[in-house]
């Protein structure tokens, strides 16, 4: 690590905790904030300690501090936001909108007055609105806020495609693209086994009942833990941090703001964007077939029909 970077993480939960764990395990950062509200704060110290502490028996000297105050977020260089109320069973991403919304507002204002120059990562859900609701609040180019999402959907579409064809995970390309919600768009026109058509591998059933799993992944933890996920949620957030401070230029899945890629315009959507040392330098356009254009639009209204509900609370 060439520099002294500083990671700050809104949200000292299950998913807070397990990015400072594997902040400090990776070496990504040499500084660690675990934020939360003020009755959490003791809460979040005590976490910070715990992975201190298990950094002496792992030999990383990341500093970790629990906060719940907001000048000691001040000069991160990327600021990971998972505050807000997580799923419980039978709730939909949707039903999370009310009451998150004060939340990633209150984040937002914040964050623009104290950490002015930071990447933001967005994982709050529902995602699509959380995202657009930061970024619209502190009016941060587009380049500097962006929602994981499509990482995480991308990397459970991989798992279970290895899983049916008996291959190895690191052998597979794929990639989910459009809302993070039962919409979302398993782009099979680019997704490869060593570089064989994944469609080799299994029958159209198959793949069907693969991309159902996929589109109800979130939803089949939350049934299963009776929470949202938090190790790879964590994981993909961690991956784009990586990428902006060590300027990989890789090619992600994101949530990116769209300017008329993809024909659509003013709102956060899964799509593949090159993540480098500028941040979402470029959303990359790639060549859709008819049903994955007629599932993008699907998966768009969808998103705009949330950010509808956005706009009609401001």
């Amino acid at each position: 690590m060439s520099k002294q970077r500083k990671i700050s993480l809104i949200g000292a939960g299950n998913i807070g905790g397990e990015l400072a764990a594997q902040i400090a395990r990776t070496q990504l950062a040499s500084e660690v904030v675990l934020f939360d509200i003020p009755v959490k704060e003791e809460f979040a110290k005590g976490k910070a300690l715990d992975l201190e502490q298990n950094g002496a028996i792992n030999c990383h000297d990341c500093r970790i501090i629990g906060s719940s105050n907001w000048a000691d977020c001040a000069g991160s260089d990327v600021l990971i936001i998972t505050a807000g109320i997580p799923r419980k069973p039978g709730q939909d991403r949707k039903d999370l909108v009310a009451t998150n919304l004060p939340i990633i507002r209150n984040v937002a204002d914040n964050a623009k007055e104290h950490c002015p120059g930071a990447l933001v990562i967005v994982i709050s859900n529902p995602l699509d609105a959380m995202v657009y609701e930061f970024q619209r609040r502190t009016e941060w180019p587009r380049e500097r806020v962006v929602g994981m999402a499509g990482v995480l959907d991308s990397a459970r579409f991989r798992l279970f495609l290895a899983r049916q064809a008996n291959a190895s995970v690191k052998d597979v390309r794929a990639m989910v693209l459009g809302g993070h919600g039962d919409t979302m768009v398993p782009v099979m026109s680019a997704c490869t086994i060593n570089g064989i058509a994944a469609t080799e591998f299994m029958s159209a059933e198959q793949l069907d009942a693969i991309i159902a799993r996929t589109r109800k992944g979130g939803g089949e933890i939350v049934g299963l833990m009776g929470t949202s996920a938090y190790y790879a949620p964590a994981s993909s957030a961690v991956s784009m941090a990586a990428a902006y401070l060590n300027d990989e230029k890789r090619i992600l899945p994101c949530a990116a703001l769209l300017q008329g890629e993809y024909g659509y315009e003013g709102f956060f959507m899964g799509v593949p964007c090159i993540i480098g040392g500028g941040g979402m330098e470029k959303v990359v356009e790639i060549s859709l077939n008819d049903d994955e254009k007629t599932m993008l639009e699907t998966s768009a209204n969808a998103v705009k029909g949330i950010v509808d509900i956005v706009n009609a609370t401001t």
